[in-house]
């Protein structure tokens, strides 16, 4: 008898042990399968660049977000969005943040009132693969935009960006950007070039190789790292001469 019981007391005390060891496994599980989900970017520096804050009262309005709440554009998303890191990507997201500053001082800006004019057309050098991340970033967007709510197209981002192929930007320049705040109308010209930008002789030899697909393993690294102190220096600390801004006056 006592034998049958103490068998009973050691089958469901085994029972709740291998339960608690399932239960703590999903959870394991969960938590590996959570984090193996997430992006892993090569480079640190990509989610240390100083982020972007910005608001966005179509968000609230259709209830993505608080009121009072923010958007955090971090350089890592800029990378997502455009598929990869290099001088054009970096180069748009460092010109937006600095051309929001100095269009809204200490005030949080507006994703949806801004207006971004480019000096050239859509295919002028990298008009276009930069107008992609300010179009992320700041809302503003060409035909293809959102039109807005309602007949009057309230919260609409439709034609905020437009390329002017009459102003010609200084042919030294890698891209010249008109942002102008729909509210207020004030305007801020960033020009952007990487000519300032240093360039290691040790990539140039390397990007045949590279992209030819004769590199080897240790050279692809190089290159790519090397590649990727070019960009860290536009983020961090660009040189003199690499982002000029100026007010606009009408």
């Amino acid at each position: 008898m006592k034998n049958g019981l103490y068998n009973t007391c050691l089958l469901k005390w085994l029972f709740l042990c291998a339960f608690g060891v399932a239960v703590a496994s999903c959870i394991t599980v969960q938590r590996h399968v959570y984090a193996e989900g997430q992006t892993k970017y090569s480079k640190d520096f990509f989610d240390s660049a100083e982020p972007i804050r910005i608001k966005d009262p179509l968000a609230v309005a259709l209830g993505a977000m608080d009121k009072g709440g923010v958007f955090v554009f971090t350089y890592a998303d800029a990378v997502k969005f455009a598929g990869h890191s290099c001088p054009a990507v970096a180069g748009a997201y460092k010109s937006t943040q600095i051309a929001l500053k100095a269009l809204y001082g200490d005030e949080v800006p507006a994703r949806g009132n801004i207006k971004v004019t480019f000096k050239g057309s859509v295919d002028y050098k990298v008009n276009g693969p930069i107008s992609q991340v300010v179009t992320l970033i700041s809302g503003a967007s060409s035909e293809s935009g959102f039109k807005g709510l309602g007949p009057a197209g309230k919260y609409g981002r439709y034609n905020l960006m437009t390329f002017n192929k009459d102003l010609s930007p200084d042919p030294k320049t890698t891209c010249a950007m008109i942002f102008q705040r729909v509210d207020s109308g004030k305007k801020i010209e960033v020009t952007y070039s990487v000519d300032p930008v240093s360039v290691s002789e040790r990539m140039d030899k390397l990007m045949p190789l590279v992209i030819s697909g004769k590199a080897s393993e240790e050279e692809a690294k190089e290159f790519g790292n090397l590649w990727q102190e070019r960009v860290k220096t536009i983020l961090f600390n660009p040189p003199e001469g690499t982002f000029i801004v100026k007010e606009l006056k009408d």
